[in-house]
């Protein structure tokens, strides 16, 4: 062929649709039959085993492959793979062969003469030490009894300023003032899981504040108050109990107004007693945040003491006399509803009526906790009493308010 001439490429001829069908069929009747064979024959592990076992020289693989008669040769397409790995590694690697078929054959199969399965005994309790029997009688024992602790304690604490300056030339006049007020709570309450209860609470608060206006007092109190109540209580279903209820206030000092000399209240002046019976509700709702508990008393027995007699007719006692006393009705509410980690209101609502009188008092406290020991107060607390004179411009109600910041603790 000349030098730069084109080769040319032989195509095979195609195949008629027919004729490949045909093929294929044969193909997959063969690998049929093959499978078939495989799973049908009994020795298959023992072929297999040729191609793991110690390499052995086996006749009938090399006498096989060199038949003239195809019939002679493997009997299916796993026995010629296994013959042709086999005929490989003689060829090439024949150092790698360690026995022969013959003497694989003198030396004999697995035995399986035996009668029964062999079982090892291995007695192991003979060479353990028996450990000597636990006397516990002999073991000194300093057996306890704790009786279970029904009280609880806990409390509140906050002492929190004020400050206000107004110029002497404010447009709209006004005085500067400064006021602190300090609060103590402690909460004693008994509960013997059996129906029981006796839950104590003493409240403290004082406040003073300095203007320059009054020529007449350095100092005067803003906030006093000393005030135990205390209940004991027979649960009566999960939430309501039958409560004997005592309610004693007083304040710690005299309390002034500016410029006045006249003393408007002071220690025992007054001192108020309520003993009420009734039923008494423990509230508890949204996951927990309200809780406290709401007491009413149907039958309720008010006690009143002025030791100062000038200030008898202030509080609605006769002329002359430093007692007073009557009966009526109560309703008591201590609620707190922690509305988030920061926020907090406090509330205290008391009523009480004679159905000739009535006395209601409603203290909120709303707390901001701007830090775990700093916090804001907002303080608003109106109250009605008709057994005094009435104003001129609020009639029987009265109102005080104040904002705060200060420290607070809670135990």
């Amino acid at each position: 062929m000349a030098a730069g001439a084109q080769r040319v490429k032989t195509q095979k001829p195609e195949v008629s649709p027919v004729v490949k069908a045909y093929i294929d069929s044969l193909a997959a009747s063969k690998a049929r039959i093959d499978s078939s064979a495989c799973a049908g024959h009994n020795g298959m592990e023992e072929r297999m085993l040729r191609l793991f076992a110690p390499l052995t020289f086996y006749y009938d693989a090399a006498g096989k492959a060199l038949a003239i008669d195809e019939r002679l040769g493997p009997a299916n397409a796993l026995d010629e793979a296994i013959d042709e790995a086999l005929l490989n590694v003689y060829l090439t690697r024949p150092e790698l062969v360690s026995v022969t078929e013959r003497e694989l054959k003198q030396t004999g199969g697995i035995r399986d003469d035996f009668e029964q399965t062999v079982k090892p005994k291995v007695d192991l309790s003979s060479k353990v030490e028996t450990m000597p029997e636990a006397n516990f009688d002999d073991i000194p024992l300093d057996i306890v009894v704790r009786k279970p602790n029904f009280w609880t304690f806990g409390g509140d604490s906050y002492l929190q300023f004020l400050q206000n300056y107004v110029s002497d030339n404010w447009y709209k006049g006004g005085e500067s003032n400064y006021s602190m007020v300090g609060s103590l709570t402690f909460k004693a309450n008994y509960n013997n899981k059996k129906g029981l209860k006796f839950d104590n609470m003493l409240e403290l608060k004082l406040g003073f504040q300095t203007s320059r206006a009054d020529t007449l007092h350095k100092f005067k109190t803003n906030n006093d108050l000393i005030r135990y109540t205390g209940k004991f209580g027979i649960q009566a279903t999960k939430r309501w109990y039958y409560t004997l209820q005592l309610l004693a206030y007083t304040q710690f000092t005299k309390g002034l107004k500016s410029n006045d000399k006249f003393v408007y209240s002071d220690f025992m002046s007054p001192l108020n007693i309520n003993l009420g019976l009734g039923m008494d509700y423990t509230v508890e709702a949204f996951n927990k945040r309200l809780k406290g508990n709401v007491n009413i008393s149907p039958l309720s027995f008010n006690f009143r003491y002025v030791g100062r007699t000038d200030l008898a007719t202030h509080y609605g006692i006769g002329e002359g006399h430093h007692t007073k006393e009557d009966f009526g009705s109560q309703l008591t509410s201590d609620l707190t509803w922690v509305f988030s980690d920061i926020v907090r209101w406090k509330t205290r609502l008391y009523a009480y009526t004679t159905y000739k009188r009535t006395e209601i008092e409603w203290e909120n406290t709303f707390a901001l906790q701007v830090s775990k020991y700093i916090s804001t107060n907002i303080f608003i607390y109106p109250r009605f009493d008709d057994s005094t004179a009435r104003d001129a411009d609020m009639g029987y109600w009265q109102f005080k308010e104040y904002c705060s910041l200060g420290f607070s603790y809670n135990f």
